[in-house]
């Protein structure tokens, strides 16, 4: 009896499982192939971003692949040198040099780690669903207008082969599945320009690849607290946006592949990646979703082995055979990039049929992530925003919820008596109209407020009721409250009377 492959078997593969299948590993295979070919443009480019010759970026994408790929919490996920941590350390380049960089990207690695240990990971919790949506077509719009560049003032035979790419990695899996279409589409297109002798832009122009393996590297400064003044807020920019966009793209896969994977893992993985491409002489990185994208969904990679050998096939392609690959036109990458754009931004979520059943809220939450973060060119810029926009809307929401309701009452021969039932969530957001709901200059010398279908949730909430017991005892009126949960009471005994009067 034969035992069922996991892809039959619903569970995800493991190395093992791809190693004792050759379907498997050479799916595997093929992927880091395809990566590897991906990822030099983008470290080369990203290298200029940041100030540093292109063997920094191609090493830190070496060094990040590898050793991600067995720290990593995410199996399959791609990490290596991104725009991101380019635009947050070139400034330190720029003003303090080479050795203050890769200092920078030392620390950024420890701050990773001790977020992670500090539970990072777990506000990954807190960003809503649209704030995602928003995440990933912005990425899909930024991955294609990164290709951009590369179609502008370009011989006319550049647009015709990005056309036919375009095509093959459409159309090729209709007639076979077992190689990846994009390697396909790189592989003709090289040998097309070299057989038809066309002069179009190709990879060497993008900068001089390296001819030597990455060494050993300690940065040249100061051990001292002005050398921590200096790179501690880039640092901390760099550790908090690597986390950040790797935690998302983590997720990203996750929905993908239909699988969990360990976030806190994840998180200190990359920080401990980012210690080792600092001694390496590179410069830091995080998670690259177009490559992710290229690695998981185009060429259904899911496991460790295709980031490992993403990163050793990178090393091998730029260092021993750097001539060759120099000749790949940037027409056939371009071309994989666009179909990466294509296939990562979520169009379910444009539709007009989508747009009108969703909330007007959820969809200004998605908008504000995309415009945001295209505008800044900064995913973590762009995730903060959408989620301050999601809690504003939130809170707003959650405070038209709270009602009060008066009632009146007298007892035979007793006084007349208002009792105001309060219904909600009191919050900073719903408590500061709770004030104006009450009518004191009308209401009898006894009132209770009735809090048994509320809930007191901060200090805001206590200060109210401070207030409105005060402006009822100025005019003779004794308020009690009554109806508090335990929680609300306790916090109620421990703040009321002890805030300051504004």
């Amino acid at each position: 009896m034969s035992t069922p492959s996991p892809a039959a078997s619903g569970t995800p593969p493991t190395v093992r499982d791809a190693l004792r299948s050759p379907t498997l590993l050479r799916t595997e295979v093929l992927a880091g192939l395809v990566v590897a070919l991906a990822l030099i443009p983008e470290a080369i480019s990203f290298s200029i971003i940041a100030g540093v010759d292109p063997q920094v970026g191609l090493f830190a994408s070496f060094t990040m692949a590898v050793a991600i790929s067995f720290l990593g919490g995410r199996p399959a996920m791609i990490s290596a040198a991104t725009g991101a941590i380019a635009l947050v350390i070139a400034p330190v380049m720029r003003e303090y040099g080479y050795d203050y960089l890769i200092a920078t990207v030392l620390l950024g690695g420890v701050m990773q780690v001790l977020l992670a240990v500090f539970g990072v990971a777990k506000l990954m919790r807190f960003i809503p669903r649209s704030v995602m949506v928003g995440f990933v077509n912005a990425l899909a719009i930024l991955i294609f207008e990164a290709q951009i560049d590369h179609m502008i003032d370009v011989p006319w035979a550049v647009y015709v082969m990005i056309a036919v790419g375009i095509a093959v990695i459409v159309g090729f899996p209709r007639i076979n599945r077992i190689v990846p279409a994009p390697l396909v589409a790189i592989v003709a297109l090289t040998a097309f320009t070299l057989v038809a002798a066309i002069n179009v832009p190709n990879v060497g122009d993008e900068g001089d690849l390296p001819d030597s393996l990455p060494a050993w590297f300690v940065p040249d400064v100061p051990f001292s607290l002005d050398t921590l003044q200096i790179i501690a807020p880039f640092a901390l920019a760099m550790a908090l946006v690597g986390i950040l966009e790797s935690l998302l793209t983590a997720k990203l896969v996750d929905d993908i592949t239909d699988t969990s994977s360990d976030k806190t893992r994840e998180a200190w993985g990359q920080g401990a990646a980012n210690v080792i491409t600092g001694f390496f002489g590179g410069m830091g990185g995080c998670a690259m979703i177009g490559q992710t994208m290229i690695n998981v969904k185009v060429s259904g990679a899911r496991t460790r082995i295709s980031t490992f050998l993403a990163g050793v096939f990178l090393l091998v392609l730029v260092v021993g055979v750097g001539d060759v690959v120099a000749l790949i036109p940037m027409a056939a990458l371009v071309a994989v990039m666009v179909m990466v754009a294509v296939g990562t931004f979520d169009w379910h979520s444009i539709r007009p049929s989508t747009l009108r059943r969703m909330p007007k809220s959820e969809t200004t939450v998605m908008l504000s992530t995309v415009v945001v973060t295209v505008l800044t060119h900064n995913l973590a810029i762009g995730v903060g925003v959408g989620v301050l926009v999601a809690m504003t809307l939130f809170a707003r929401r959650v405070a038209h919820l709270t009602e009060t309701h008066r009632e009146t009452s007298t007892e035979a021969g007793g006084p007349e008596t208002v009792t105001y039932r309060v219904t909600g969530e009191l919050f900073f957001a719903s408590s500061n109209d709770l004030y104006t709901q009450f009518d004191y200059a009308g209401d009898p010398e006894q009132v209770v407020i009735d809090l048994s279908g509320a809930h007191v949730w901060d200090a805001s909430t206590v200060a109210s009721l401070d207030a409105i017991t005060t402006k009822y005892e100025r005019r003779g009126t004794t308020v009690t409250i009554v109806g508090l949960d335990e929680a609300s009471a306790e916090r109620h005994g421990r703040l009321s009377g002890r805030l300051p009067s504004h």
